[in-house]
């Protein structure tokens, strides 16, 4: 598509980029210089140069911008140019290690050589048009921003109104040129800055943690840091992270922020350490941003629609830019290459792959669970999603949230995934520092099953599994000190031999000698890398230490932060600080809480059961791969998988889980069904068999009282509606007078009614005795009224029922078949009342009302 009647102006700072490599000779013979390694150089645009080679690609329009019409004569001419200077080499083209393509990027950047007269020579925009639609600059701090000569007309003059997008290196609020679009342009300035220029001026924002600590800090800086000031006031700002996420914030009066982000993916993580680097990274991210709001002027789309569909296209276009790198030719293959902004059906990403979420302004910055991108993006009930992810797969119904997958392990709770991250962290430099002198020491916790050995594990070999070698020691089993010696003996041996030992200390916190005695022993170990065998001090070597609770699920339990009595408070620390305590946790580098399969007693926890789902599915693809069809559908009965979901408690956590399956008879089946299962008396080894037994029948218990419930429905309708007039005395009458249609309307109320407490974040359950009756709040009642009219009205026209100003039960007319908002208020208020009264006929016929709740430390703190 050309789009010749858009004028864009592209211009900002000048630099020449000087490219080297070496070729191995490709013979024996020949001049001398042949058989030897040959350096090649090469010149090439950048900065403003290469962005206007870049829009002009993406967009095709009419590009006015600065221009070298013969890059190696004139800077072998003048040496006025800033230049900078980058090492390539080839690397592996895609991060997988099946390919084997290769193309050239940068292995290593050298620096720059400044111009010979300190200033930096730019170049006047040929061509410059003060009515261009568009003005692209490119600020790299280097000059440009000082020099109003060579700014483009369209923003010297306060007459115009062109868009502007502002490539930002350095976030500084007081050079000329930003002073200067503050005053005339700043409702139509776009503000592109990256994330690590900003976190280069001392910006606080997390990396490579998840997606949602990212987008809290940043909210936080933005608002609170005095040096983003004047980035607050920004209309549009733009802030890519890597090249899988970006940050769109929006200042029109009311502020708001949107986060996109690739779910399989986070900060950093699509570029491997064995893949080099690409410089214009962000150019070629802005240059697909003006590809979209060129496309914006043809649809009519507004500035914030332009902008949205922008950011994913620069996500898509600079990771195919990184990895067509340079070619797999330099100085034949072409650069920068079309290909990168033009979709095709091959493309290993689109821009649907790409995800957004608002973030919201009312959480608390500190708090690692007020908000999951899982609880916004949800469509539908969590316990919906988690019957999916077995069935389905969690590829194919998690791909709108952030997962994380470190080897075998695979978790979508945000507060895992910020400390295996932050372990993964930790040991990527551990392992990659020279000359370490002391242990990496990390701690873990969770209840015995949990998976604590197999999170770290996962994490540990995902990094370097050839080099790492795992060893285990149990501390409840040792029985004198000489134990420990003969094990650190053992961990030695394998540091000498060149790899590095990843030792579990399991139950570290079992007593020994006094309560937590083990821990004084290993305080030498991992402050000094040493321990003393007699008189002999032996050094550990490099290694990484995991310590495992066995007394204690979580951290602060281990630290006595949930005492609340304060006598019994201090006779802890008291004992805690005897122990050295203190000491040994001042040694720790970091701990992460395992969760497990069973729902947390600190905190409302529901995202257990996507925990359960996604082990589950694990162990039918591992265990029983004959249950996934080729449609990559698990064959599971609906009732069994219910109760493995939804049992309050696995006894021994996901050791308990993984048990039942193993126990159940699958060999020879096709599809697991409840007959399969192990007999009651095998299923109190693992589970409260009795409450497993009636989740798994609880379709069935609900079927059966369908019935009960819609006669419970009708009668309470008589009574409410008893002594009014203007009902029709037919809808009266007792259930077995009544009229087959208006019985199947209280049928269809009770069958639906589990579907509207979903909607409001509750579930039921079938229980022996009568529970309390549960009260809704204004708000939910609202929600179940406006489910209820609307699956009622639905009901009503697929049962042959028409609108009408009057009720008439043989021709099946109603005037209450309209929209909610069209409803009378007298109308609603009836609405109100049935839905009022289900509580009171759930528990009749002992259902409980169960509420489903978020995480949220700042409720109940971990």
């Amino acid at each position: 598509m050309t789009n010749r009647n858009i004028k864009i102006v592209v211009t900002g700072d000048i630099c020449i980029n000087s490219l080297q490599w070496i070729t191995y000779p490709q013979n024996t013979e020949g001049f001398n210089w042949e058989t030897h390694l040959n350096v090649h150089n090469i010149l090439k645009p950048g900065e403003s140069l290469l962005l206007s080679e870049l829009v002009a690609l993406s967009t095709n329009a009419c590009i006015l911008a600065p221009k070298l019409q013969d890059i190696e004569l004139t800077v072998s001419q003048v040496r006025e140019f800033l230049r900078s200077t980058a090492e390539l080499n080839l690397f592996p083209k895609y991060n997988n290690v099946t390919s084997k393509e290769k193309v050239y990027r940068v292995s290593r950047f050298l620096g720059f050589t400044g111009p010979s007269s300190n200033r930096s020579k730019l170049l006047p925009i040929i061509n410059d048009d003060e009515n261009a639609d568009i003005v692209i600059i490119d600020d790299e701090n280097n000059g440009f921003n000082l020099n109003m000569e060579f700014w483009p007309l369209a923003i010297k003059s306060s007459e115009k109104s062109p868009i502007v997008v502002y490539k930002l290196n350095n976030p500084n609020g007081s050079s000329e040129l930003w002073k200067h679009l503050e005053v005339n342009h700043i409702k139509n300035t776009i503000v592109v800055i990256n994330s690590d220029d900003l976190r280069s001026k001392g910006v606080n924002i997390s990396k490579s943690l998840s997606w949602e600590k990212t987008a809290q800090n940043f909210l936080w800086q933005i608002n609170n840091n005095p040096n983003l000031a004047f980035l607050a006031n920004c209309c549009h700002l733009i802030v890519p992270f890597g090249l899988e996420g970006a940050i769109y914030y929006k200042n029109g009066g009311v502020k708001e922020s949107q986060l996109y982000f690739l779910p399989y993916e986070f900060e950093g993580g699509f570029v491997r350490e064995n893949q080099g680097k690409m410089y214009g990274l962000t150019s070629c991210f802005v240059a697909s941003l003006a590809e979209s709001i060129v496309s914006g002027y043809d649809n009519k789309e507004s500035l914030t629609e332009s902008i949205s569909n922008g950011i994913r296209k620069g996500i898509v276009s600079a990771q195919k830019y990184f990895i067509e790198g340079f070619g797999e030719n330099m100085g034949e293959s072409l650069f920068p290459n079309p290909s990168i902004f033009i979709e095709n059906e091959s493309d290993f990403i689109y821009k649907e792959h790409v995800q957004d979420v608002k973030i919201p302004y009312s959480i608390h910055a500190n708090c690692p669970s007020c908000w999951y991108i899982l609880k916004d993006k949800s469509p539908t009930n969590l316990a919906e999603i988690a019957y999916d992810i077995v069935k389905h797969g969690e590829r194919k119904v998690l791909n709108f949230i952030p997962i994380a997958k470190f080897g075998n392990l695979k978790t979508v709770d945000r507060m895992e995934i910020e400390s295996y991250r932050s372990i993964k962290n930790l040991m990527w430099e551990y392992i990659s520092t020279k000359n370490t002198v002391r242990p990496l020491s990390i701690a873990v916790f969770g209840t015995p099953g949990s998976g604590k050995s197999f999170g770290v594990t996962e994490v540990a070999t995902s990094i370097a599994p050839k080099l790492i070698k795992k060893l285990d020691f149990n501390l409840s089993q040792f029985r004198s000190l000489s134990d420990l010696i003969s094990a650190f003996h053992k961990v030695r041996d394998y540091s000498l031999q060149g790899r590095i030992p990843l030792v579990f200390f399991d139950e570290f916190d079992s007593a020994f000698e006094e309560k937590l005695g083990w821990l004084k022993y290993f305080l030498a170990p991992m402050q000094d890398g040493v321990f003393r065998d007699g008189e002999t001090t032996h050094p550990i070597g490099k290694v990484i230490m995991v310590f495992a609770g066995g007394t204690s699920s979580t951290f602060k339990e281990f630290c006595g932060e949930y005492i609340k009595d304060e006598k019994e408070e201090k006779k802890f620390l008291l004992e805690f600080k005897g122990a050295k305590g203190p000491d040994f946790v001042s040694r720790l580098r970091g701990y992460v809480n395992i969760l497990g399969v069973n729902q947390t007693k600190y905190k409302l926890d529901q995202l257990f059961i996507i925990r359960r789902a996604m082990l589950l599915r694990t162990l039918i693809e591992r265990k029983v791969p004959h249950l996934i069809n080729d449609n990559e559908e698990a064959q599971i009965d609906n009732g069994v998988l219910r109760a493995l979901l939804k049992v309050p408690r696995y006894k021994h956590e996901s050791r308990s889980m993984e048990a039942i399956l193993e126990m159940s008879m699958l060999t020879q089946a096709k599809k697991w069904e409840q007959s399969h299962l192990p007999a009651k008396e095998h299923l109190k080894l693992h589970v409260d068999a009795e409450q497993f037994l009636r989740h798994m029948m609880h379709d069935a218990f609900y079927s059966e009282k369908v019935e009960g419930l819609a006669i419970a429905i009708h009668e309470k309708y008589r009574s409410i509606n008893a002594n009014k007039k203007d009902i029709n005395p037919d809808f009266l009458l007792p259930w077995h007078d009544l009229d087959e249609d208006l019985k199947d309307s209280s049928r269809d109320q009770a069958k639906h009614i589990p579907d509207a407490l979903l909607q409001i974040n509750y579930e039921i359950t079938y229980v022996k005795k009568k529970p309390e009756i549960k009260e809704f709040t204004e708000d939910e009642l609202s929600t179940l009224a406006i489910y209820e009219h609307t699956r009622w009205c639905l009901h009503r026209k697929e049962a042959g029922w028409k609108f009408a100003d009057s009720k008439n039960l043989k021709e099946k007319t109603d005037p209450s078949l309209v929209t909610w908002d069209m409803l009378s208020e007298e109308k609603k208020s009836k609405v109100y009342e049935m839905v009022k009264i289900w509580p009171e006929i759930l528990v009749n016929a002992n259902f409980h009302i169960e509420q489903l709740k978020f995480t949220c430390d700042c409720e109940s703190l971990v």
